[in-house]
């Protein structure tokens, strides 16, 4: 039971009730309490609902002890459900705020994280609000949180990218329209609410101009673990129902659909992952997604695949189980590969890099496509019996794209520097303005280059390489490129970019304060 009674919202100053699941947690939780006492929204505005799932006497004695020196934290000991589902509702139920933040407990917030979320909610009315999620230890999709959107609209923005309960939600909003996760041990419960919560939301809004929400990877979660095919794939299908129930057949519908099919099933027909499982379990995994794939998704849905899953989906229909084996195969040993060719300064402070770009396979070209059709010739499968277009590549060999990207996993941080639509793979020519790559109070000193290749519809991350002679040729970064900045080989040959802080500073403020003057000069 809980250890306060429900409270309406609107009885109360408090904003936001953070609402944390909590289930015999480890070393972790200490950092999500430490980081809710960090925030600066006072603590008077907010609450925190710690919902323990019956753990036992040595969880609920640490929870009072966290309890005893904060009044903002409440702590409710409930019947052990064995999932998070209940505890959220519990939450639901219990809470005050005109919010509700769920947080899981081995992640932890930004510190300024409940107060822009509650600004935000408040500035844009909104019923859902995205805060911007970064991974620690793991790699998140960065679409959605490219830029700040305070009315999203699903099927035009991405919000599918990102379908954890790690939001904020208007509290009237959900007791309003009853929206609950399902009680007791329901696989895709998050989806499932979530997707309930997009669908009736007036206002959907995406914070991403602010970090706000650390998700933290553990070796042994949930969601790490291998899935069993006969269980799991019916709580997909009541994700799809649930799809189904809101939208009519179309393009919305289609659209929709495709993020599962693309992520709960031929995600696991690809590349290394499927080469990885044992033959008995990659037989399950296809007796019960081949006749899924049959009847929940139509043409509609395969029209938008990329050309890798078309004709992973062809095959998977077809049952042709040894041709996916094949078609992983010859994914796995595709072999990507940015070499650095030449490094020069220029007097405006630009560092430009020549790097060739490639894609093979026993030390051939991988991909090669018939000039005029666009029909993938390389492809060391059998394709008889199959509609002959799933070999043409169509419309993606028109998105071939390269992207250099400055990634500090560490911090979970990612700059896209540069962005080229390529006629060809080959000498890809790019310059990086460290001005603008790193403002003015940045604090970082830099981090590894990493160029992602989209070919075909392939994706390819790898680190950028070189050799140290050939960045040593390069020399000193000049004064119009602010603090000093200087391309490196690291470990394996990788390049980083490494910058000079906390010093330089003035050199830093007379970079910036030519350019300045240089630009108004061209100006008049």
């Amino acid at each position: 039971m809980s250890n306060s009674a429900a409270v309406s919202p609107a009885s109360t100053s408090i904003r936001v009730s953070v609402v944390v699941p909590v289930f015999r947690p480890g070393a972790a939780f200490d950092e999500l309490i430490d980081s809710l006492d960090r925030q600066t929204l006072d603590h008077d505005r907010f609450e925190v609902l710690l919902c323990d799932d019956g753990s036992g006497e040595e969880t609920a004695a640490r929870l009072v002890e966290i309890a005893r020196d904060r009044d903002y934290v409440r702590v409710a000991y409930l019947a052990h459900s064995g999932w998070p589902g209940t505890p959220r509702n519990h939450g639901i139920d219990d809470a005050r705020g005109t919010y509700i933040q769920f947080v899981d407990q081995d992640d932890w917030l930004y510190d300024g994280a409940l107060e822009a979320l509650c600004d935000y909610a408040d500035q844009h009315s909104s019923d859902v609000v995205v805060g911007k999620e970064v991974g620690i230890g793991r790699r998140l999709p960065s679409r959605i949180f490219r830029k700040d959107v305070p009315r999203a609209r699903l099927g035009e923005d991405p919000l599918l990218e990102m379908l954890t309960p790690h939001k904020m939600f208007r509290t009237s909003f959900l007791r309003e329209n009853r929206i609950r996760f399902p009680d007791g041990k329901v696989r895709l419960e998050d989806h499932l609410f979530v997707m309930r919560a997009y669908f009736e939301a007036s206002t959907i809004s995406i914070l991403a101009s602010q970090p706000c929400y650390a998700w933290v990877k553990h070796a042994g979660s949930a969601s790490s673990s291998r899935i069993e095919p006969e269980t799991y794939f019916p709580h997909l299908e009541a994700v799809l129902d649930l799809v189904e129930r809101y939208t009519e057949p179309g393009r919305l519908r289609d659209r929709l659909l495709r993020h599962w099919f693309r992520g709960k099933i031929l995600k696991r027909l690809t590349g290394k992952k499927f080469l990885g499982y044992p033959d008995e379990y990659r037989d399950r995994l296809i007796d019960v997604v081949g006749p899924l794939a049959k009847r929940r998704f139509g043409p509609g849905v395969d029209g938008g695949l990329s050309f890798p899953n078309r004709i992973r989906a062809g095959l998977l229909r077809a049952d042709r189980r040894a041709d996916l084996v094949s078609f992983a195969r010859f994914e796995m040993e595709m072999k990507c590969r940015a070499v650095v060719t030449s490094a020069r300064w220029s007097r405006g402070g630009g560092l430009y890099l020549t790097f060739d770009v490639s894609v093979t396979r026993d030390g051939q070209e991988a991909l090669v496509f018939e000039h005029g059709t666009g029909r993938l010739t390389s492809l060391p499968v059998s394709m008889d019996g199959l509609p002959t277009a799933l070999l043409e590549a169509g419309r993606e060999l028109q998105n071939d794209q390269v992207e250099l990207v400055l990634r500090d996993k560490a911090a979970g941080v990612e700059r896209r520097i540069a962005s080229v639509h390529p006629r060809s793979l080959g000498a890809i020519s790019v310059a990086i303005d460290p001005l603008k790559v790193f403002g003015p109070a940045d604090e970082s000193r830099g981090a590894k280059l990493f160029v992602t290749v989209r070919r075909a519809g392939w994706t390819f991350d790898v680190a950028l390489t070189a050799d140290a002679e050939t960045l040593a040729a390069a020399g000193h970064s000049p004064l119009l490129a602010g603090r000093t900045c200087t391309p490196v080989v690291g470990r394996g040959g990788s390049v980083e970019l490494r910058r000079q802080w906390p010093g330089g500073r003035l050199k830093d403020l007379a970079g910036r304060a030519v350019r300045r003057v240089r630009s108004g000069s061209r100006k008049r």
